[in-house]
């Protein structure tokens, strides 16, 4: 398997401020870009390269912030290029660099409709469907979570059914309830606390994403996947009682 394969060049990495390096992936969208990201944020936590204080994947690529007492940027661009050009023969044994094991699935219950999506009806009405039909689709695929962005714990999931794609709402809302799940184009999302929001609400959950008393604080990283499972009001409450919001 050679498809995390990349041309690290120097021209891939550029400063960012005083401490941080960005590590471009690729130029466009995709699961061989991530797969590229994920194998460069695993070469970080291996501690190929001392200066990393901390890194932080996004769609298509790594900012690694690093001690320049501990190493200048250009010998932290040096080690850096050093051990990505290993990752291409390293590819072929993803176990080699972290990534052997299956993805995590998270299994995040939605009550849809109602007061908890007051956008779902929209979606359907954009694409000549049923409100059921929305939920059947919205739920019938698992999701990559591409990267943790925007709010606390607000992961950014590709994977999106074309059938439900829709653009964001004209006019954002001031507030958009903690656990709301959205669309967003052709992304769905979560939002992990109250926050104003632009997506189209399809449906609210009342697992908590972000946790700040836990470490890590978000339940999501980038890399698992995300499957949704529709429930009742009667089940979301219940799940709230559990979760301690109720």
């Amino acid at each position: 398997m050679d498809t995390i394969s990349y041309n690290w060049t120097e021209d891939r990495l550029s400063p960012l401020g005083e401490r941080g390096i960005v590590i471009r992936c690729g130029e466009s969208l995709s699961e061989v870009v991530h797969q590229r990201v994920m194998s460069v944020c695993a070469l970080l936590e291996k501690g190929s390269v001392t200066a990393a204080v901390e890194w932080v994947p996004s769609y298509l690529s790594v900012t690694l912030f690093y001690d320049p007492w501990i190493s200048s940027y250009e010998d932290t661009c040096k080690l850096l290029l050093q051990h990505l050009r290993q990752l291409n023969d390293e590819s072929k044994d993803l176990k080699s660099i972290g990534m052997g094991n299956p993805p995590r699935i998270v299994t995040i219950p939605v009550c849809y409709g109602g007061e908890f999506g007051p956008d779902l009806e929209h979606v359907a009405n954009e694409h000549g469907l049923t409100i059921e039909e929305v939920i059947a689709i919205h739920s019938s695929v698992d999701y990559l979570v591409h990267m943790i962005g925007f709010a606390p714990g607000f992961p950014y999931l590709g994977g999106l059914p074309e059938q439900i794609a829709t653009p964001r709402r004209a006019t954002p809302r001031l507030q958009v309830e903690v656990g709301t799940v959205g669309i967003g184009g052709s992304q769905t999302g979560i939002y992990p606390i109250t926050t104003p929001g632009g997506w189209q609400c399809i449906g609210r959950t009342p697992i908590r994403l972000f946790r700040p008393e836990t470490n890590p604080p978000s339940l999501l990283e980038a890399g698992d996947f995300v499957r949704f499972q529709p429930i009742t009001m009667q089940e979301y409450l219940e799940l709230e009682r559990r979760e301690g919001k109720g």
